[in-house]
């Protein structure tokens, strides 16, 4: 077996409510009426890894991806959806399903990730450079928030930092620091023996980790095994392995190492073996290659942490919070429409042939209508995503906004910057701006709310 592909689709993240609910699941959120997991699977199929183990938390929810996928991918990939415990993090994801894993390498993306980037690209870096861990990073998004997002549409001002201070060497390949999170507002502390071993260090606060990676399965396996506290990959294991790369304590090839103080004892002739096949078979000999000679005679065990930089006109975002919906779901059918899948119109929008339009209603570039749904006279569409079989009235304005499946418009209605999920009802001249309205929710008429979240109360 190649690469083993696992795909962390999470549950009802709460950072998303309400826009998710027991019934729709963060997996199943649309993108340009398409789930967003499809984004993932579709692009995995394309590259040919179709055998796939998708993690879902909670009972609910897995049966209800896994009964989406069977219906949507039937004799296209071989699927294993696992139900794990809500809220154990993603460490904790691969810890549920570890005896699943059974290939030297295991490739894990994150199910929100809407991406063109190959991850072939990704899994043949980490093979070339037989590292422990491949991390994908891409250019982090400029618009909207920051990654820990907002609940409501009261916060749409971009937040300083909480991104990533990531350090490179200067071939950037490997990765010698990561601070992720809360982190990110400290000091950045670099260990000194990392610097004197790569020389230089480039700081860089311009990427983000994608949460695609590859890993050497016998190392993630030890890991975590050995840090049962370790929550997520992103905030604990990965720069964990970071941190040790030049002192490692985990099993590399399957067999155990003896230290004494990070340095395992061997003999003078050995060390000279291993420098003539450095020298034998690098020109150039990777600063872990160096490190592992060590002095006097000792050698100590390194292990590689490798990145993957996506190209700057490659498209890469995380479905991990309400703006980054609505940001992701503008890009869909506008800047990045090469990864919706839909043919656009010479207007340049995609207006399904069995939606109807009134008279002098227009739906703008940038726009898509989905099936069977109706909208009346003099009605303006801007730059938004309308899902299937919506009722629209009369006189109705939407801009920026992402409206789901049979919601019910009145007459005279406003939405602007605002997700309307499905089954809501908006009465006559309903003024909503930058709101979020949960499932089934009904707007009396007359309603102006600005930056609100309104929703039914959970039973």
């Amino acid at each position: 077996m190649d690469f083993q592909v696992v795909v962390l689709a999470g549950g009802t993240a709460k950072n998303l409510i309400p826009l998710v609910s027991k019934e729709v699941p963060k997996a199943l959120l649309p993108v340009a009426n398409r789930p967003v997991l499809s984004y993932v699977l579709e692009h995995l199929e394309q590259s040919n890894l179709k055998d796939l183990i998708v993690v879902v938390e909670g009972q609910e929810a897995a049966a209800l991806v896994g009964n989406w996928i069977s219906g949507a991918y039937v004799d296209r990939l071989h699927v294993e959806v696992a139900a794990v415990p809500e809220d154990v993090g993603t460490a904790g994801s691969l810890r549920a399903i570890a005896h699943h894993l059974t290939a030297k390498d295991i490739m894990v993306v994150s199910g929100d990730l809407v991406s063109d980037v190959p991850p072939g690209a990704v899994a043949a870096a980490h093979r070339r450079h037989d590292a422990v861990v491949t991390a994908m990073l891409s250019s982090a998004p400029v618009s909207g928030p920051s990654e820990s997002g907002s609940s409501t549409g009261k916060d749409k001002t971009k937040k300083p930092g909480r991104y990533n201070i990531i350090g490179l060497d200067p071939t950037r390949q490997f990765l010698l620091y990561i601070a992720t999170g809360a982190e990110v507002e400290k000091d950045i502390r670099i260990q000194k023996s990392i610097l004197r071993a790569v020389g230089q260090m480039e700081i860089r606060a311009d990427l983000m980790d994608a949460h695609l990676y590859a890993f050497k399965r016998s190392v993630l396996q030890e890991v975590l095994d050995q840090k049962d506290t370790f929550h997520s990959l992103k905030q604990d294991v990965l720069p964990y392995l970071v941190r040790s790369q030049l002192k490692s304590e985990v099993l590399l090839n399957g067999a155990p190492q003896t230290e004494e103080n990070g340095n395992q004892k061997v003999n003078s002739q050995s060390n000279q073996v291993t420098l003539s096949g450095i020298l034998a078979n690098a020109s150039t000999p990777s600063f872990h290659q160096l490190s592992e000679l060590g002095t006097n005679g000792s050698t100590r065990r390194t292990h590689k942490c490798c990145v993957y930089i996506a190209d700057n006109s490659k498209y890469c975002m995380r479905l991990n919070s309400i703006q980054a919906f609505s940001d992701i779901n503008r890009d869909v059918i506008g800047e990045a429409s090469r990864l919706s899948g839909y043919s656009f119109s010479p207007q340049n929008n995609i207006i399904h042939p069995s939606a109807e339009l009134g008279l002098k209603t227009t739906v703008g570039p940038h726009c898509m209508l989905g099936e069977g749904s109706q909208m009346g006279d003099k009605c303006s569409v801007k730059r938004s995503v309308i899902g299937r079989h919506c009722r629209i009235g009369s006189n109705v304005k939407v801009a920026n906004s992402v409206i789901m499946n049979h919601v019910t418009i009145g007459d005279g209605c406003s939405i602007q910057g605002s997700v309307i999920c499905s089954n809501v009802q908006l009465q006559e001249r309903v003024n909503l701006k930058d709101c979020q309205v949960g499932a089934g929710f009904v707007v009396t008429a007359g309603s102006d709310c600005k930056g609100e979240a309104l929703a039914k109360k959970e039973k």
